[in-house]
């Protein structure tokens, strides 16, 4: 299993997201433990959810990405 890794810095863009308390509260309890900001909690958590992607979803957004002619 791959370790949790948090970047020193990203150039990103603004969204908002809503999400459920008692996992804001979970991320923010992990974000303090760990004596990083919400937000990079956030990203790597999202990037492993990514990275742990099944084959077929991966497949799918790869599709995407070449219809849209995103190069990653």
């Amino acid at each position: 299993m791959q370790k949790l890794k948090i970047p020193k810095n990203h150039s990103g863009i603004s969204k908002t997201l809503r999400l459920p308390e008692n996992l804001v509260d979970d991320i923010q309890i992990l974000s303090d433990l760990k004596n990083i900001s919400f937000n990079k909690t956030v990203i790597e958590l999202l990037d492993f959810s990514l990275e742990n992607l099944d084959s077929e979803d991966e497949k799918l957004i790869q599709k995407k990405r070449e219809e849209l002619h995103i190069n990653i």
